[in-house]
């Protein structure tokens, strides 16, 4: 038996194992580089993330694929700068202080509650701040 091993054994099979270890040695170092810029760019702890791989070499890299965040730490920041702008957007106009309901900025009375927001000219009938001494429409001196 052991006459026919070493028959098998041939220098080119040899090499040929040899090169097919080499591969999966390559693929496994590879795949922890992807596993740590992936998971830098994505904004997790990419330390856990290169220990369950080191550990578990090909079953961590599945595992990792399910487990990371599925967005990028740029998006997610993006995403929320442009929340903040909606909101403050939103937040010009403002909020009915009776209600609570969403006023804008040239609304007389609330459309929810009917209470009045702002004070109107006298001459044009445009909506006033409160603040305003003069209409900036039509130039009345309010009182």
């Amino acid at each position: 038996m052991m006459q026919y091993i070493q028959e098998l054994m041939s220098p080119q099979v040899m090499f040929v194992i040899y090169l097919f270890i080499a591969f999966i040695i390559a693929l496994y170092v590879l795949s922890v580089v992807y596993v740590f810029i992936d998971a830098r760019r994505r904004g997790s702890e990419y330390f856990w993330a290169w220990g369950l791989l080191a550990l578990l070499p090909f079953v961590g890299l599945i595992a990792y694929n399910v487990l990371r965040p599925n967005t990028y730490l740029a998006d997610r920041e993006e995403q929320e700068l442009d929340m903040a702008l909606r909101e403050r957007q939103l937040a010009q106009y403002g909020t009915c202080p009776h209600c609570g309901g969403p006023i804008e900025k040239d609304f007389v009375v609330c459309p929810v509650c009917n209470t009045q927001v702002r004070n109107v000219c006298p001459s044009c009938h445009k909506p006033l701040d409160a603040h305003w001494k003069v209409c900036p429409y039509c130039r009345t001196h309010i009182q």
